[in-house]
Order: structure tokens, then C-alpha cells, then sequence
């Protein structure tokens, strides 16, 4: 069965994500969404500053981590390649540049992190052979890109350990199994009140639909889990209808209203004729047929 195309919002996801998996160290790290560079359209995915600078942290994605800490996503729609390598690169370039006073932010103090759902294939092949970079693996989806000033590391979501990252690792639209979307639930149940979860929660459900509605049992724990927001979305639809309705009898109205306008002008022009036939003016009708103010003229003479 193909798979409708429906537009999803994967960036919102990705950055409630990346705070569940640090979520143990939240209280040294501070997260900004989109966060602008200078005046000019250009912004940096997500933006992670250490609070205390001497703190290590210890989650496996952030353990390169200093303390200006530049995020690049790609969705699993998208891919990582050379182009995304260097603007993310001139990012954390203006971004040391853009501080204040000069020099504020140390470049030594900036790490730059790529997260794609697939390995960049080309890239990787173009870091090796042109930058004479060396790639390490540090951890299951988590590679290090050695031989730059900048430290930088690349995440390959898909990869990414299925007990130590059940989030990020999940977030994609190719859930591959109903254990899977299972323990999902299961993990989901214990956050059902924060927004962050939920996010998460929402376009992995959405992106995963037909996988989650082959499996019954699996629907109606979601179902359950969502029954607030299933019935919030039951009203707001019986709202929308209802405002269609509405909109629908207005514009219904409208129309037979022209109508009626239409048959009522029509009758009186046709009255109008008759008396000034009767009175043997045959020259004001056609007069009025081609002057309208003076038609009006007469329909007021006739109290028409």
C-alpha cells in the first residue's frame, strides 16, 4: 500500500527530541529553537549553550559537547551533503564572529553536530578524500569527525542505539516493527502530560500511520492515550463543519437573494413599460432602456 504524502513538521519533533535525550542534564543546558544569526535570514537549527562551561556532559550524543554547541537536522525526507557541510561550517564562523565584545566566544569553545536519518554517503566519501578528515565511530550512530580546529560529529539517527536513544532513533517514517511502536507507547505513557513527548509522539505517530493502524491492539492503546486529543479534534471538526455550514448557507442566501433581487427588478421595469405604453410614451422606454439614471428616474415617477 503506498504511503499518502502528507506534509510533516519533523524540526518541532527533532527539538523536543534532543531535549528528551539530554533531559538527565537539562539543568546544565539551555536550548534555543531556530536560533537567528545577526539580522540577516540565516539560523542555526537548534542551539545548545552549556550553563556551567566546565560541566562534561554525559549522554552519548552530547558528549563532544563544549560550550557553544551548533545542531544541523535533516529530516528523514532529507539529506546531509557537502553544501550543508560548509554553510553549517560558516555558521559557526558567524556565529563566534556575531558575539560581543570581540572575541567573546572562543572558536575552540564551538562544536558543530550534523543529525541525518541516513549515512551521508557522498559526503563522508568527500570529508576522507578531500579534507583528509578521519571519521571514528564513537558509538552506535554516533561518528566523530576528526582533523578540523572545530569539533564535529555526525549522527545518523538510524543508527542510533534503540535503548540509549529511543527517541531520535525513532524519529522517522519507517518504523519497522509493532514491538517497536509498542514499547513507543509504553515509554510515551509515563510523559503523556509533557509537550515535549507529545511532539515527539504526534509526528511519529502521523508519519507512522500505516503501521500503527495494521496492528489493533496498538490502535486503541493510542486511541486511549489520545483520547483528549482525539476528542478535541472531534469538536474542532464538528466546529469547522459547522462554520462550512454556515458559510455554505450564506453564500446560498446570497445568491438567492441576487435572484430574487433579479425578479423583482425585472417585474418593475416590466410595470414601468406597461404604464408608459399605456400613456403612449413608447420613446421614454426606449430612452430608459439605454440611459439607466433616467430609467431610475422613471421607476421613482412610478413609485416602482
Amino acid at each position: 500500500m503506498k504511503k499518502s504524502r502528507e506534509l510533516l513538521q519533523w524540526h518541532p519533533a527533532f527539538y523536543a527530541g534532543i531535549q528528551i535525550e539530554l533531559a538527565g542534564e537539562r539543568e546544565h543546558l539551555s536550548f534555543e529553537n531556530e536560533h537567528h544569526l545577526g539580522t540577516r535570514p540565516k539560523q542555526i537549527d537548534v542551539l545548545i549553550i552549556k550553563k556551567d562551561g566546565d560541566y562534561q556532559v554525559q549522554k552519548n550524543i552530547g558528549r563532544i559537547f563544549r560550550g557553544h554547541n551548533i545542531v544541523e537536522y535533516k529530516s528523514p525526507a532529507d539529506s546531509l551533503n557537502i553544501d550543508d557541510f560548509y554553510m553549517v561550517y560558516a555558521y559557526a564562523c558567524f556565529y563566534k564572529a556575531d558575539s560581543y565584545p570581540a572575541d567573546f566566544i572562543e572558536m575552540e569553545d564551538i562544536t558543530i553536530t550534523f543529525v541525518c536519518h541516513a549515512w551521508p554517503r557522498k559526503l563522508i566519501r568527500y570529508l576522507k578524500e578531500v579534507r583528509h578528515y578521519q571519521i571514528r565511530q564513537e558509538d552506535a550512530g554516533i561518528y566523530h569527525v576528526l582533523g578540523d580546529h572545530i569539533p564535529i560529529q555526525i549522527l545518523v539517527t538510524r543508527q542510533l542505539s534503540l535503548r540509549e536513544n529511543i527517541w531520535l532513533s525513532h524519529l522517522t517514517d519507517q518504523i519497522g516493527s509493532e514491538a517497536e511502536a509498542e514499547r513507543l507507547v509504553e515509554e510515551y505513557q509515563a510523559h503523556t502530560e509533557d509537550k515535549l513527548y507529545q511532539s515527539v509522539m504526534d509526528i511519529i505517530v502521523r508519519a507512522n500511520r500505516e503501521q500503527f493502524e495494521e496492528a489493533k491492539e496498538m490502535c486503541e492503546a493510542l486511541r486511549e492515550l489520545f483520547a483528549d486529543e482525539l476528542e478535541k479534534a472531534r469538536q474542532e471538526s464538528q466546529r469547522e463543519g459547522w462554520c462550512e455550514g454556515q458559510r455554505e448557507g450564506r453564500k446560498e442566501g446570497r445568491k438567492e437573494g441576487r435572484k430574487e433581487g433579479r425578479r423583482e427588478g425585472m417585474a418593475a421595469i416590466n410595470k414601468m413599460n406597461l404604464k408608459l405604453s399605456e400613456l403612449g410614451r413608447t420613446e421614454d422606454i426606449l430612452k430608459a432602456a439605454r440611459d439607466p439614471e433616467f430609467q431610475e428616474q422613471l421607476l421613482k415617477e412610478f413609485h416602482l
